[in-house]
C-alpha cells in the first residue's frame, strides 16, 4: 500500500522546476497519419500496480469510447519523476496531462506551466474541496482522492485509564489531551504518543501546520498571501510551538523511528497521529479495539491536512489536445473509477457517490470515519506560488523547536525567510 506522503515529500523539488524558467511548455503528442489525436499523459505511479491497474482501465475505456482521441500513458518511478519533469520543462516539452502534488500547483500555474482545467463546475463542485486546486479564482487541478489524518487508539487502553473517548462533535480539548497523555505515560507507556516526528519533508507542514491553525496561527496570512508576519510568529503560533516543544521535553513523544504506525501496532505507544494509508494495517492487527479519533481542538477548532495528488493540463498543450485532455478528465471522474482508486489504495474517494460504493468508506465501511474527518476538518495548504519555500522553512523551524531552540526567535527567523522569498519574487503577483 502506498503512503501518499512519501510522494508528497517531493513537492519542494518540483517547485524548483517552475522557478527555473517561465517559458511555456509545448505538447509533443500530436496526431499523425489521420488517426486519433494522441494525448500524452505522465504519472509518478510506476511501481504501484494497484494504481496502474485503475489507470489502465480508465484509459482503455476512454480510448474505446470514442475515436477522436487516444490517451498514451507513460509511468515514471517515484525517484525519477522529478528529473523527467525538470528535463521536459527545460525543453518546453511537457506532456498534455500530468499529475502533481496539490500544494505545488499554484507555483506551476504562476510560472505558466498550467492552463485552467475548464471542467464543468458541476463536476468540480461534486469533489471534496481539498481535491480541487484553485489559484486566483480558477481551477487548475483536480484529484480522485484525498488523504486524512487521525489519532489511532485502543478502546481498551482508554477505558482502562478512564479517558473519555472523543467524538467528531466533541473532540478532545488541549487540556483533555494533555491530561490523557499524562495518564497514559503514568500507566506504563514510556512514550505514549507517536506524532510521526521521525518522518521528514512534506509530512511536517501536512501534519503539524493544521495543529498550528487549530491554535489560531498559520503558515502565512492567507488573506493577501504577502507575508507570514503575525501568522507564523504571532502569539497563537508561539503558544502552539511551546506546546509542541513541551511534548518532546516531557517525554510524551520522541523523534525516534520507525516511520509509520508500527509502534502503535506493537503497543509501544498508546496514541498514534497518522494517516488513512496506515489504517488497514492497524485494523487488521488491532481489530475491533481500534479507535479512529478526531484531531485535538487546540482552541480554534480541530483541523487536519488536506490536498493530495491531482491532475492538470499543461499550458503548452494545443487547443485540440487540451480539448481531448479535458474530455479524458471528465470521463475519468466517474464514481466507479474513484471507488476503484479508493479501495485499491485505501484513500478517501473525492465524491460522495464513490464513497458510498466503497467497501472501506461507505456508510458501513470500517474506515468511514476518515471520510467524515476529511469533510469536516480538512484544510488545504496555502495556495501560493511560494509554498515550496514555506514548506521547507516550516520543517526546519519546527524541527529546531522540537530539539530545544528558542520558540520566538526561531519563528521570527522563519518569517524573515518566507517574507524575503516573497519580496524577491515580486510578491508572486499578489
Amino acid at each position: 500500500m502506498r503512503n501518499p506522503l512519501a510522494i508528497v515529500a517531493a513537492a519542494s523539488l518540483l517547485g524548483t522546476v517552475a522557478l527555473t524558467g517561465c517559458a511555456k511548455a509545448k505538447h509533443d503528442g500530436t496526431s499523425s497519419g489521420g488517426g486519433p489525436t494522441q494525448i500524452t499523459m505522465w504519472t509518478h505511479s510506476a511501481g504501484n500496480p494497484g494504481e496502474l491497474a485503475v489507470y489502465k482501465k480508465i484509459i482503455g475505456d476512454f480510448n474505446a469510447s470514442q475515436k477522436k482521441y487516444q490517451v498514451v500513458q507513460q509511468n515514471f518511478p517515484q525517484g525519477s519523476y522529478n528529473d523527467a519533469i525538470t528535463a521536459a520543462a527545460a525543453a518546453r516539452n511537457l506532456p498534455c496531462l500530468l499529475d502533481m502534488d496539490g500544494p505545488i500547483m499554484p507555483n506551476w500555474a504562476w510560472a505558466g506551466y498550467l492552463r485552467p482545467l475548464d471542467l464543468p463546475t458541476s463536476l468540480t463542485d461534486s469533489l471534496l474541496p481539498t481535491a480541487v486546486g484553485r489559484y486566483k479564482g480558477k481551477v487548475y487541478s483536480a484529484g480522485y482522492w484525498d488523504a486524512a489524518l487521525s489519532i489511532f487508539a485502543r478502546k481498551s487502553v482508554l477505558d482502562k485509564a478512564g479517558i473519555r473517548i472523543p467524538t467528531v462533535d466533541k473532540p478532545w480539548t488541549l487540556d483533555e489531551f494533555d491530561a490523557a497523555v499524562g495518564k497514559l505515560k503514568g500507566s506504563g507507556y514510556k512514550t505514549p504518543l507517536d506524532l510521526g516526528a521521525a518522518d521528514k519533508g512534506e509530512w511536517w507542514p501536512y501534519a503539524y501546520s493544521p495543529m498550528l491553525q487549530s491554535s489560531g496561527g498559520d503558515l502565512i496570512d492567507r488573506g493577501a498571501m504577502k507575508s507570514a508576519d503575525g501568522a507564523l510568529n504571532g502569539p497563537d503560533s508561539v503558544k502552539f510551538f511551546s506546546w509542541f516543544q513541551k511534548a518532546f521535553k516531557n517525554g510524551w513523544a520522541n523523534s525516534d523511528g520507525p516511520i509509520g504506525n508500527q509502534r502503535f501496532i506493537d503497543d509501544k505507544v498508546a496514541l498514534s497521529y497518522t494517516g488513512v494509508w496506515n489504517a488497514k494495517d492497524a485494523l487488521d492487527k488491532v481489530g475491533s479495539d481500534l479507535l479512529i479519533l478526531p484531531p485535538v481542538d487546540f482552541g480554534k477548532g480541530p483541523k487536519i491536512g488536506g490536498g493530495s495528488w491531482q491532475w492538470g493540463i499543461s499550458s503548452g498543450c494545443g487547443d485540440e489536445q487540451a480539448e481531448g485532455a479535458r474530455a479524458y478528465l471528465k470521463f475519468s471522474f466517474q464514481d466507479k473509477y474513484l471507488t476503484a482508486f479508493a479501495d485499491s489504495q485505501v484513500v478517501i474517494p473525492a465524491t460522495d457517490g464513490a464513497a458510498a460504493a466503497s467497501k472501506y468508506f461507505g456508510a458501513n465501511g470500517s474506515l468511514r470515519q476518515f471520510a467524515v474527518l476529511s469533510r469536516k476538518f480538512a484544510l488545504a495548504r496555502p495556495a501560493t506560488p511560494g509554498y515550496p519555500l514555506i514548506s521547507t522553512t516550516f520543517e526546519k523551524a519546527a524541527k529546531d523547536i522540537m530539539n530545544g531552540a528558542d520558540v520566538t526567535s526561531t519563528l521570527d527567523t522563519a518569517v524573515k525567510a518566507i517574507d524575503t522569498d516573497i519580496k524577491s519574487n515580486n510578491g508572486y503577483g499578489n
